[in-house]
């Protein structure tokens, strides 16, 4: 077939990976995060309903002040991703830097609408009610969990196949990749090593249309020129979604570029490229 053709075929059997009803939330992962923080929380729950705030605050911070260290996911923010805020004196501040004193706590609880949150009793029981934000946060995940999906359906061709395979390889442990991609650092989710060939394989999911999926095929094109200048290398990309549909020229312009570039239903043919090199 001409390379049109292949094209026609690949883009023809893009798919919508099926999904259970466990994909939306990961429950166990919501309740080990309250697990870490529950104490704390149950702590915070003496300023429900108090009506002098500062009061219950500095009761609070006399008995234990790190109780207010986990403030910030009453917010729907985590420690790690370093959010910031201008305070009211004009300057930037973390918002976990917030918890060293009264009058920042303070200062937190009134200018994030807390205070009447937690005054007027809207929130019954911190715990419960951060429960619910680690739900909402999760979301989040889903992204991860849809390429954890994709990568297992992969894995399990690759085994049914009998091919030998590394997951989550760093490039940095090839000197010659590391050099070509510079501070372009990449984890390959997957290295297959054949006679005198080692397969980096990159793969990804697009269940949405967006403009995130326009931009995505030049930067494959541009890791995959750099890694398969290198002898003994070479790039293949495996990706799907429904995303796609709507990104077509641009997924066009990659597939004509990228010597290696299969979805879940076309990856046969890669498997088949292994095992005749597996052969030679």
């Amino acid at each position: 077939m001409t390379q049109k053709e292949n094209f026609s075929v690949f883009f023809d059997n893009i798919t919508e990976i099926k999904i259970g009803l466990n994909y939306y939330t990961d429950f166990k992962k919501v309740m080990n995060n309250i697990k870490t923080i529950s104490l704390r929380l149950t702590q915070l729950n003496y300023l429900v309903g108090q009506k002098d705030m500062r009061k219950a605050v500095e009761e609070l911070w006399e008995e234990n002040p790190k109780a207010f260290s986990v403030m910030g996911i009453l917010v729907a923010v985590r420690k790690k991703q370093n959010k910031k805020a201008w305070g009211r004196d004009g300057s930037e501040r973390l918002v976990y830097n917030y918890f060293d004193s009264v009058d920042h706590i303070m200062e937190f609880i009134e200018d994030s609408g807390l205070l009447t949150i937690l005054q007027d009793e809207h929130i019954k029981n911190l715990v419960d009610y951060v429960f619910g934000v680690e739900t909402g946060l999760d979301t989040h995940g889903r992204k991860n969990r849809i390429g954890e999906i994709m990568a297992s359906r992969i894995a399990q061709q690759f085994d049914e196949a009998n091919i030998s395979y590394e997951r989550e390889v760093q490039s940095k442990i090839f000197p010659a990749i590391k050099s070509v991609l510079g501070k372009d650092s990449k984890r390959f989710d997957f290295v297959i090593s054949c006679p005198g060939k080692k397969y980096l394989v990159e793969v990804n999911y697009y269940g949405t249309q967006g403009s995130k999926v326009t931009e995505i095929p030049r930067s494959y094109m541009d890791v995959a020129k750099k890694i398969n200048l290198v002898e003994g290398f070479e790039f293949v990309w495996i990706t799907d979604g429904i995303g796609w549909k709507k990104a077509k020229e641009q997924l066009n312009e990659a597939y004509d570029e990228i010597p290696n570039v299969y979805n879940l239903s076309t990856l046969q043919g890669f498997i088949n490229k292994i095992l005749q090199n597996a052969k030679n």
